[in-house]
């Protein structure tokens, strides 16, 4: 069963992070939803990969946060993956430059979830 982070996650994210001051909540629960979303009867991202490249998208890209927004979307995605079993091993450039690549709309969601599925490992292995 995966585990979905909620709105208050995401502020407690927020505060950890100390980025902010949060502009629209509702955006922040939208981002919060989006992973959850289903279409037809089934997962609109079906594998937890597509699911965590959607919370990166909407984070990133809804800008609820005045600041902060890629950071926050980044933090959410990696704790998002390790509440779900996956450990994020990503080099801090790549990262950065995925992240960036989502928010300027240059990576789409199947390119950034084959991006962090490829810096996932065994958190067992570590």
């Amino acid at each position: 069963m995966t585990v979905f982070l909620t709105v208050e996650d995401l502020m407690a994210l927020v505060e950890d992070l100390g980025v902010g001051p949060v502009r629209d909540v509702g955006l922040l629960e939208s981002a919060a939803a989006r992973p959850r979303t289903s279409l037809w009867g089934g997962d609109a991202y079906p594998t937890l990969g597509s699911k965590a490249a959607a919370l990166l998208d909407s984070l990133v890209n809804n800008h609820a946060l005045v600041d902060g927004n890629k950071r926050l979307g980044w933090l959410a995605t990696v704790v998002f993956l390790d509440l779900n079993g996956w450990w994020v091993e990503a080099p801090d450039d790549d990262a950065y430059n995925l992240v960036v690549a989502v928010a300027s709309g240059r990576a789409d969601l199947d390119e950034a979830a084959a991006s962090l599925r490829s810096w996932c490992v065994d958190p067992k292995s570590r």
